[in-house]
């Protein structure tokens, strides 16, 4: 049987990807964007929905009540080998704040992260489909939604609200309410204040609470792990605290 011919063409297609790839191997990283673009954006209302796409997030809560704007920062770093070129858009809807990367092709690579300052009064909902949130400095309601990504909030006095599908969830709040789901990944709630009530929930995660002395109302529950309550309990108590994980330990102290 005659030997195959495979046409010089075809070599040289998969020589070129191969080099290609061997440029992209290092990972994208927002952090390489050393000019990152800044915009103000007009709020109507007293509420502030975050919706982005694919992108690590800071929001932070800024004193200047002056412009009553929203500030955003954005660094994006990225390139497409064979494919459309990367874009990144923003813009204002309403009370929404809309944070879109578009990456795709053969060999893709791009990372984007904003920065987006809240004035005080705002309450804020964050949709984050990919990515990780931090927030800090918030005392008004704090939403924050994530399908893969850890979440981390600080500083903050307002009511929070944590999910996300797959990431751990960090808080060193004084909030009086506080709830935070994870589908997989630990959790580690630190109170600045006795709080009313303290839900916390993992699939597959360790769960840590730590509170200011005082009595407490506490329920725990784990599928596969030991249980730490050291807390003073009172089953009439008003302060709640209600923990539970399928997977690992659960541990609710009192801050040294």
């Amino acid at each position: 049987m005659p030997a195959r011919t495979v046409p010089v063409r075809a070599f040289a297609a998969v020589g070129t990807v191969a080099v290609l790839v061997a440029g992209l191997s290092a990972c994208a990283s927002a952090s390489d964007d050393k000019e990152p673009e800044h915009r103000s954006f007009a709020l109507q209302g007293s509420t502030l929905t975050v919706d982005s796409g694919d992108s690590a997030l800071e929001i932070v809560a800024s004193d200047d009540q002056a412009s009553g704007e929203i500030e955003v920062t954005r660094w994006f770093s990225g390139s497409v080998a064979v494919g459309s070129d990367p874009e990144v858009t923003w813009k204002m809807d309403g009370d929404r704040l809309v944070l879109r990367m578009h990456c795709s092709g053969v060999i893709a690579d791009c990372a984007a992260k904003h920065r987006v300052e809240v004035p005080r009064g705002i309450a804020v909902n964050v949709n984050d489909g990919d990515g990780s949130v931090r927030a800090r400095g918030f005392r008004d309601a704090l939403s924050i939604r994530t399908g893969d990504g850890s979440v981390h909030v600080t500083d903050s006095t307002g009511p929070l609200e944590v999910r996300t599908g797959d990431g751990s969830v960090r808080a060193e709040v004084s909030s009086r309410r506080v709830s935070t789901h994870t589908n997989d990944g630990s959790v580690r709630l630190e109170l600045g204040t006795v709080p009313d009530l303290v839900e916390s929930r993992s699939g597959d995660g360790s769960v840590t609470i730590t509170l200011p002395r005082a009595t407490y109302k506490v329920s725990t529950k784990t599928g596969d792990g030991g249980v730490d309550v050291s807390v003073p309990r009172d089953g009439a108590s008003a302060h709640v605290v209600d923990a539970r994980t399928g997977d690992g330990k659960v541990t609710v102290r009192t801050a040294n």
